[in-house]
């Protein structure tokens, strides 16, 4: 933390000129604190030497032997040195390509230190990538763990290790830990110098890894206190508010209004228990002084847009509007349509609002809305349109809300008077990173499914094998249902082996099933043909509907019984989760066919199978995480999300608790953070970016 301090330039350490300074700036090294928190990837443990018996197929090792004889290898001018060793009860060879200048050390009965791969290769012991120092009392990089940096053209791990331990010589001794002492020392930690220490020259793995979790903890410790520090602004603002305003969460809102009963009677189910107990979570936090700000997390088809009409039913009878928007505009009218199915008829006037709603009707719609007379409006990205104006927005639905920026977010809750914030999203986010990507939400799940839903059946496939995958298709198209088949690609690359939807779509309608209506949708496809096919398809004229992932936030079918993915390697767990519950949602039984590719390795294959082996998209989104790391997860790596030095959320989430429970702590003591032991965390948060830039827009 406290090198925040070190703005010096890099170039002013010894050794580095103008060049070096251009090699370590493409590895987004400028300053000497940036030099100090380039963590190493890996180590070394040039620790215990092995015995050469030993050292096959190990990966790199450390041995010690003497050199018995030298050789040479090949003929002519290529001839390469080739040494002999033993270390006294077995012997290999070290064949030195492109390195004829070390014939001359490699003096029969000079003994090294070695550290190198070895294998078997024509019933000899040999190795072609090693590293060789003499053996001496006091030796340079062996006997010790060394550190493996990232690095960059022009620049070799012995340059930048020379640099880093010039780097860390070079600290002020009067720099201080931003963090106290006594959360550092109350969680076995090492403090900021000791940390740096430990992690760059280790005297074992154990102390590498204590000084990883140290800094570990750090980022994340930061990251919690600006986000419940950001909370607790955004409560004293409200409370401000309240003053002069009586926004929603002001106005006692009945957990049990007259509109919510009316809606219930109208269903022919029951809620689930997790349904009503996130409802009684939401009702609680609609009735605070402070506005809501809540994540409704489930898998698909759990049921959180009903659980989201409730809650606006509740709002919308105590006086308020209600403004729910969705990602896509197939998305949204399928929402309003639903909404309009149960909502009118109780007495509820909706509205639909999206870019391709323009003139006179978008103007009657806008006035209408100023004026208070439409209750809830379900849209696109056009509701964050500069004018629309609501008479007293008091809840903000926002669906799949990681396909929108904060800054939309914001611009639509500002149309009301602190307005409650519903966040919803079918992607199953694991609880590790729901706590720090979304810790200045609360956080509702729904994990279970409503009763009568029949789990879908998956089925992995090689694409030698998809002939079976067709015909299984056809025996479901030919009992009335119908298929999705969805690509990795819009269009064929020169570049990949790898099928697209509009070569497949060519394929499907003329020579696989000629005989059915096969529709297409993309995003290139124009708004007007999109809905036309998704109508078809939603209508049953279609039987085939082919795609990109476009349709992992999609309509519901309950016709649909089979999902098709190609290139079934190419698409995160996640995102294959999302795919698959696009079947399913209706009494028949449904299925999921995952094709890869023929020359996927075994590794892939397991990969895969943890979709075979289990519906539950919390424990799939786990696995995803602890595979592609948690940008991936939510499809948004692009966006800088949670990118940290050193914490690993697959493996830190006692960090990540701590972390928590420490942050919530000090700022419930001291908000303002005025107390004297607390100014250096005011410093560090006043220089520390917005918690946006290392969070997934939290909203």
């Amino acid at each position: 933390m406290f090198l925040a301090e070190l703005s010096d330039g890099v170039s002013t350490l010894r050794g580095v000129g103008p060049r070096a300074e251009s090699r370590l700036a493409r590895l987004g090294v400028r300053s000497v604190a940036d030099l100090l928190l380039l963590f190493p990837r890996d180590y070394e443990d040039r620790t215990k030497p092995v015995a050469l018996a030993e050292a096959a197929g190990r990966g790199k090792v450390f041995c010690r032997a003497a050199v018995v004889r030298l050789e040479e290898m090949g003929h002519g001018p290529r001839r390469i040195p080739k040494a002999v060793i033993s270390d006294g009860k077995t012997r290999a060879s070290l064949a030195c390509f492109g390195r004829s200048y070390l014939g001359p050390a490699l003096s029969p009965g000079r003994e090294f230190l070695i550290w190198g791969s070895f294998r078997e290769r024509y019933g000899e012991l040999t190795s072609g990538d090693f590293e060789l120092e003499p053996v001496s009392d006091s030796p340079r990089d062996f006997g010790r763990i060394l550190p493996v940096y990232p690095l960059t053209e022009g620049m070799g791990q012995a340059a930048m290790r020379r640099l880093v331990r010039t780097a860390l010589e070079a600290l002020p001794e009067g720099l201080e830990d931003d963090l106290p002492a006594e959360l550092v020392e109350g969680r076995g930690l090492l403090p900021s110098r000791r940390a740096l220490r430990a992690l760059h020259g280790p005297e074992t793995m154990a102390e590498a890894e204590l000084g990883r979790r140290s800094h570990a903890y750090g980022e994340l410790f930061c990251l919690e206190l600006a986000l419940f520090r950001r909370r607790g602004e955004r409560a004293a603002s409200r409370q401000r508010n309240a003053v002069s305003a009586t926004p929603a969460s002001i106005v006692p809102i009945a957990a049990a209004s007259g509109l919510q009963q009316r809606l219930r009677e109208r269903l022919p189910f029951t809620l689930t228990g997790d349904q009503e107990r996130v409802l009684l979570e939401i009702h609680a936090d609609l009735a605070a002084p402070a506005r809501m700000s809540r994540l409704l997390q489930g898998d698909v088809g759990c049921g959180k847009t009903l659980v989201a009409w409730m809650a606006a039913l509740s709002v919308i009878e105590a006086g308020f509007q209600v403004a729910f928007a969705a990602p896509t505009e197939l998305l949204a009218r399928q929402h309003a349509e639903n909404a309009a199915r149960l909502l009118e008829p109780i007495g509820i006037r909706i509205a639909f609002l999206s870019g391709r709603v323009g003139g006179e009707p978008r103007r009657l719609l806008l006035s209408a809305l100023a004026a208070g007379e439409i209750d809830l409006v379900v849209g696109t990205h056009a509701l964050f349109s500069g004018d629309v104006e609501f008479r007293d927005l008091g809840l903000v639905i926002v669906d799949e809300q990681h396909k929108f920026g904060v800054l939309q977010r914001t611009s639509l809750v500002r149309k009301g008077q602190e307005p409650d914030l519903l966040l919803m999203t079918a992607t199953p986010i694991p609880r590790t990173l729901a706590l720090t990507a979304f810790g200045d939400l609360d956080v509702s799940v729904i994990r279970g499914m409503p009763p009568g839903r029949k789990p879908v059946i998956t089925h992995l496939s090689r694409q030698s094998h998809e002939e079976k995958v067709y015909r299984r298709v056809r025996e479901e198209i030919d009992r009335g249902r119908q298929a999705y088949f969805v690509y990795p690609l819009i269009e064929g690359s020169e570049n990949l082996a790898v099928k697209d939807a509009e070569t497949a779509f060519k394929t499907l309608s003329t020579s696989i099933y000629p005989d059915l209506p096969v529709a297409m949708i993309h995003s290139r496809v124009p708004e007007e043909e999109k809905e036309k096919a998704m109508d078809g398809f939603v209508q049953g004229r279609t039987r085939i509907l082919v795609a990109t992932s476009v349709v992992e936030v999609g309509v519901d079918v309950p016709n649909a019984t089979c999902m098709v993915v190609e290139h079934a390697e190419r698409f995160g767990l996640s995102t294959l989760h999302q795919l698959r519950g696009r079947v399913g949602r209706g009494e028949q039984q449904s299925y999921a066919f995952l094709v890869y590719g023929d020359s996927l390795t075994p590794e892939g294959v397991q990969r895969l199978r943890i979709m075979k082996e289990t519906g539950d998209g919390f424990r799939i989104a786990e696995k995803d995480m602890q595979l592609r790391g948690p940008g991936e997860v939510l499809g948004v790596r692009q966006s800088g999300f949670l990118r940290f030095r050193a914490a690993d959320l697959g493996r830190d989430a006692d960090l990540l608790t701590a972390a928590r429970d420490d942050a919530r702590r000090i700022v419930e003591r001291d908000p303002l953070m005025a107390r004297p032991e607390h100014a250096a965390l005011a410093r560090l948060l006043a220089k520390a970016p917005p918690p946006e830039a290392a969070v997934l827009e939290a909203g």
